[in-house]
């Protein structure tokens, strides 16, 4: 009965999305000039008249950069890579063969159900600006099913803001590039409840995660009114105020250390201990079944990942190849501290090993990537490896729960990591960028590493909690209407055929 009950909740949720009425949103035009009334004065005689001045010509709204819309709409692709496949061949090599088919799937699917829900609401609630006391932490609803983002009957777009002013970019390249970013922070989590949870369940527990946790978190780190907002210094204030919560307190996040790492590690931790650990778990071997599709898998991810960090540029410029190089160096450095301190602890460096160390590398270097120097790549890189490995290993063991792919030791460590590194070497005396001054376009004065630092940290702790808290909502609500946990029978068989009815190999 149940499973009729959440087939037809589908079905509903398609028919709202197929017919739901287009809400009309036109763009407010800019205001005119306006002329003061002159009192009337006596007809001259025309050959004293002068000649009154051309009105000058209004200065042109400013074009998106072909260049800049080429790369962006690359380094979507790029993520949409990252995740299907990368992330699905990564996570899927790890588990066993019985259940290959089942990771393949939920990923797949997972990644399709945010990129619908992103475009019906998750944008709009996301990335524009919110009222009320709400507004430091939801958007609004202005771009519910992306309204107002192309006009047919002009064919005109609407534009968003980059990082440089006069430098727009059309909205619906910036919609599908955030949108990848959602999907794949959804997907991450799979990892920790992988082998014996309810694809009812995933899907129910993801939709209302997306809503109440990456959603708020996105806001709150990543909205602001853009640069052209900040005209001059006596409006700064005012328009800080309209921004996410933890972008008024300057914390610093480029491409999603809190909103994507943190966020989903620590959200699978809290479904792996509420689902309880695999059947069998310390008792029968449960190695990986293919290494070679995890290697491959975390190839396609570095590869990946140039998008994700340098497309957060929003530009083909300078800042783009400083977070390009950076994700390139800080991953290959952790990979060699990974395997080097692997290597010293068990005696033996492992290709586990080094595409663990890879994906570190990738997370720790994502807050970072626009926001430090090539000193700061070096260190995040070498830090981050060793520090994983404890996480994956000793910290695992402490903790004593079945995150299953260690999403909660790589992506929450690794994101904590990085996020309060980037708070050290965003300082231009450790070679990192600094602080910019939205008015002038220059570096502002520098808060000071402590301080900056503690900003940083801040920004941790809420998403920490934040994101625990709703996670436990989620998977206790799913628990609730469909169950969580698979039975042990087809726990046992295996969710290949259990759940879905086919098998990945067939041999």
């Amino acid at each position: 009965m149940k499973k009729w009950i959440v087939a037809a909740a589908s079905v509903v949720a398609l028919a709202v999305c197929a017919v739901a009425p287009t809400v009309s949103l036109a763009q407010a035009p800019a205001a005119g000039q306006k002329k003061d009334a002159a009192p009337a004065e006596p007809a001259k005689a025309p050959e004293a008249t002068a000649a009154a001045p051309a009105p000058a010509a209004a200065a042109p709204a400013p074009t998106p950069n072909k260049g800049d819309v080429a790369w962006m709409l690359t380094s979507t692709a790029l993520v949409l890579l990252m995740s299907v496949p990368a992330l699905a061949l990564f996570y899927g090599g790890l588990v066993r063969t019985k259940n290959m088919l089942s990771v393949l799937m939920q990923v797949f699917v997972v990644f399709s159900l945010i990129v619908v829900l992103w475009s019906i609401y998750g944008y709009s609630l996301a990335f524009t600006e919110g009222s009320g006391p709400l507004s430091p932490f939801y958007g609004g609803l202005d771009r519910l099913f992306l309204a107002g983002t192309f006009t047919p009957a002009t064919g005109d777009f609407s534009m968003a803001g980059t990082f440089d002013k006069a430098t727009p970019l059309p909205e619906l390249v910036y919609v599908a590039f955030q949108a990848t970013f959602a999907a794949i922070t959804c997907c991450l989590i799979l990892g920790a409840t992988v082998e014996r949870i309810k694809f009812s369940a995933v899907l129910i527990a993801i939709t209302i995660w997306f809503t109440l946790s990456y959603l708020p978190v996105a806001h709150m780190v990543w909205f602001w009114e853009g640069p052209d907002a900040y005209t001059a210094a006596n409006v700064v204030d005012a328009t800080n105020a309209k921004a996410g919560l933890i972008w008024q307190w300057g914390a610093l996040d480029y491409a999603g250390g809190t909103v994507v790492h943190i966020n989903s590690g620590v959200a699978g931790l809290v479904g792996a201990i509420l689902l309880g650990k695999r059947i069998g778990l310390g008792k029968e071997p449960m190695p990986p079944h293919s290494l070679t599709m995890t290697m491959i898998g975390a190839s396609l991810l570095w590869f990946g990942w140039f998008g994700f960090n340098a497309g957060s540029a929003l530009e083909a410029n300078g800042m783009a190849a400083l977070a390009f190089m950076n994700t390139f160096l800080a991953t290959a450095c952790a990979v060699l501290s990974w395997i080097f301190a692997e290597w010293m602890v068990k005696g033996k460096p492992s290709m586990l090993g080094a595409a663990s160390g890879a994906v570190a590398g990738l997370v720790a270097i994502t807050p970072a990537a626009g926001n430090v120097g090539i000193p700061g790549a070096f260190v995040i890189g070498l830090a981050v490896g060793p520090i994983c490995l404890w996480g994956v290993t000793s910290l695992k063991k402490l903790i004593s729960q079945d995150d299953a792919l260690d999403v909660f030791g790589v992506h929450a460590v690794g994101g904590i990591t990085g996020a309060l590194l980037t708070g050290i070497f965003n300082a231009p005396s450790l070679g990192g960028p600094g602080i910019t001054n939205w008015v002038t376009m220059k570096p502002t004065e520098y808060p000071g590493i402590l301080d900056q630092f503690i900003i940083q940290a801040k920004a941790v702790g809420l998403v920490f909690v934040w994101t625990a808290v709703v996670a436990f909502i989620a998977f206790k609500v799913a628990d609730l209407i469909v169950g969580l946990r698979v039975a042990e029978e087809e726990e046992r068989e295996g969710l290949d055929t259990t759940y879905h009815g086919e098998a990945a190999y067939n041999i």
